[in-house]
């Protein structure tokens, strides 16, 4: 009797199976990665989120910031001159204080 041939044809395809299976695995998981920590993944997602939430927070106080200085603007124009807000742009733009006028000090380090 003759003792059975081991196939080469069949290791060769099995292997060919197994190769394929894992260059495919190989690839997933490359792509697995990348979509959670690459340029354009979950991680970076959620930062944009974060960064989002902080320059929406930053632009509503620097609209605020801005009405505000508007609404002083407005009340140092000529038609309608609001007396006391032009006394006290005066008195700081001229470093004066009435007699009248009870001054705070700040520490030595500031000078206004």
């Amino acid at each position: 009797m003759v003792p059975p041939m081991v196939s080469r044809s069949r290791l060769k395809s099995i292997l060919t199976g197994v190769a394929l299976y894992t260059v495919a695995a190989a690839m997933v998981g490359y792509f697995g990665v990348n979509a959670y920590t690459g340029k354009y993944g979950l991680n970076a997602r959620q930062e944009l989120d974060q960064e989002i939430i902080a320059l929406t927070s930053e632009l509503a106080r620097l609209k605020q910031e801005r009405a505000d200085s508007e609404h002083r603007v407005s009340l140092l124009r000529s038609d309608r001159l609001d007396p006391d807000m032009l006394d006290e742009r005066a008195r700081f733009q001229l470093d004066y204080a009435n007699p009248h006028d009870l001054v705070r000090m700040s520490g030595p380090d500031r000078t206004r």
